[in-house]
């Protein structure tokens, strides 16, 4: 299964550069708000995480009532598709897990001579299409979409549903979740696992039309996150000044990453996130993977037939584990 494909690595004590993790920790606000709640675990939250969705409903402006918080967007993702996924049309290549899920589904594809750039406007979505799904910034390769010509294409197709895939929206792109409210069909997923450094605390949110927001809520267990999950959620969208300069960095760390790869002649891809797509042809990546694991460094091949066997999702870690990670490959691409 492609998705199990994308887990793994909770126990490894090596560098890992596999499931787009940040490598910076949650800041110190939101492990101070954790702990101070682990006294209190033996009371659940409020119902449906409501002092979270009012916050994010003040934040995001829009309606609470818009607003479905669950253990990590991986759940949601998987509730809307169970929902909405019979026929799915997807931008490829794409999160791993959306071809999974998928009852059927048809692509339009990105291509590596584009640098994996696409405009919207020139979208084709078949007939019987129930979802739409756009990663902005795309997953696996981190650029990010013009989303102006969005409007446009759920007037068009008032019948189809679009899901706009908002995991990495906290380092860079434009949102469009405050345009939920506006259109029937708009769907709009988010996690902080990601810019937010939350991922082993599993809070995922989705802003939805009403109906399907309150079918998702009254469907859910009414208990979703943990006590020091959710405080370390609002403590966390508290200090977004603080999350916005550790972007910066992480973004710095990309490029230089990038770059060295580059001096080892591996062509790497824009991003604007702190991960990107590199295509190491003639090596093949599953038999680079292998060997850098024996190195103690977890990364895994994208295994893409159309974009062949030298594809690698590359994430930023620490700059110290991002040189160790170039000074092994060096050795292995002679």
């Amino acid at each position: 299964m492609t998705a199990i494909l994308e887990k793994g690595g909770g126990s490894f004590e090596g560098i890992k550069l596999l499931l787009c993790e940040n490598p910076l920790p949650p800041l110190e606000e939101a492990i101070l708000a954790a702990r101070a709640e682990l006294c209190r675990s033996n009371y659940y939250t409020e119902p449906y995480s409501a002092p979270l969705r009012r916050f994010l409903s003040e934040q995001i402006g829009v309606p609470e009532q818009l607003i479905h918080i669950n253990a990590g967007s991986e759940l949601i993702l998987r509730q809307i598709f169970d929902r909405l996924g019979q026929h799915v049309h997807l931008l490829t290549p794409t999160y791993a897990l959306f071809p999974e899920i998928a009852a059927q589904f048809t692509e339009t594809q990105l291509l590596p001579e584009q640098n994996f750039a696409f405009d919207l406007s020139r979208l084709d979505i078949p007939p019987q299409t129930t979802l739409v799904v756009i990663v902005n910034p795309n997953n696996p390769n981190g650029g990010i979409f013009d989303m102006d010509p969005l409007p446009d294409l759920l007037r068009q197709h008032p019948e189809t549903y679009f899901l706009i895939d908002e995991a990495f929206i906290g380092m860079s792109g434009q949102s469009v979740a405050d345009q939920v409210p506006h259109y029937p069909n708009l769907i709009v997923t988010r996690t902080l696992s990601k810019a937010h450094s939350l991922a082993g605390f599993r809070v995922g949110y989705a802003i939805l039309p009403e109906p399907l927001a309150d079918d998702l809520n009254r469907h859910n267990d009414a208990y979703p996150l943990a006590r020091p999950s959710q405080a370390a959620a609002l403590a966390t969208l508290q200090h977004e000044d603080q999350i916005i300069e550790r972007v910066h960095q992480l973004r710095e760390w990309t490029e230089q990453l990038a770059a060295g790869l580059r001096q080892l002649n591996v062509q790497t891809f824009p991003t604007e996130t702190y991960f990107f797509l590199a295509d190491f042809a003639p090596h093949d990546t599953t038999v680079l993977a292998r060997q850098l694991k024996e190195h103690q460094i977890l990364i895994k091949p994208l295994n893409d037939a159309r974009l062949g066997s030298g594809f690698m999702r590359v994430t930023t870690s620490l700059p110290e584990e991002n040189q160790r990670f170039l000074n092994v490959l060096a050795g292995l691409l002679k």
